[in-house]
């Protein structure tokens, strides 16, 4: 599905903000233990650079950043305010149902993820959605945190810099 393509409106940057400031907890469905998967680094992030209870949802991995995982969300201590969810698009339903079951408040897909009917079942749910964010990004945007791992290097342009 193209950008165009796309009829359901997410929140707004203020919106965010609130929903990012009002959580306490953040459920990763999908996180990984490998260092080069973004919801590693996304968890890092979380972990070293937030007030976030973090949670990591995985079945498979006893284990990530040190922290014990949880084969799924009702499986976890709490309601997570936030579940940010790293799974492929036909995941995504059966994502949403475990998001309601679990009293979660706000799902949130990550980059290139986008499924209108799971944000519209989640509204229905009486959740609130985000759709093609980034949790980090939109955190470290909106305090003053984007020179972490070189998001803000002072340049602007197309181009690829090369390092001398």
């Amino acid at each position: 599905m193209s950008t165009t393509d796309r009829a359901w409106e997410g929140p707004t940057a203020p919106e965010r903000l609130n929903l990012l400031r009002q959580a306490k907890s953040i459920a990763i469905v999908g996180a990984s233990d490998k260092p080069s998967r973004a919801s590693y680094f996304v968890a890092t992030y979380l972990q070293s650079s937030t007030r976030y209870k973090v949670y990591f949802v995985n079945p498979v991995v006893k284990e990530i950043l040190g922290q014990p995982t949880y084969a799924s969300l009702a499986d976890l201590p709490e309601s997570p305010d936030i579940v940010d969810v790293f799974r492929k698009h036909d995941d995504l339903p059966g994502v949403l149902d475990e998001a309601v079951a679990a009293g979660a408040q706000t799902l949130w897909l990550q980059l290139g993820s986008w499924h209108e009917g799971v944000a519209l079942g989640a509204e229905a749910a009486g959740l609130n959605v985000v759709m093609d964010r980034c949790v980090k990004i939109e955190h470290a945007r909106f305090h003053g945190g984007l020179h972490l791992a070189g998001f803000d290097t002072g340049v602007i342009s197309s181009r690829r810099q090369v390092l001398a």
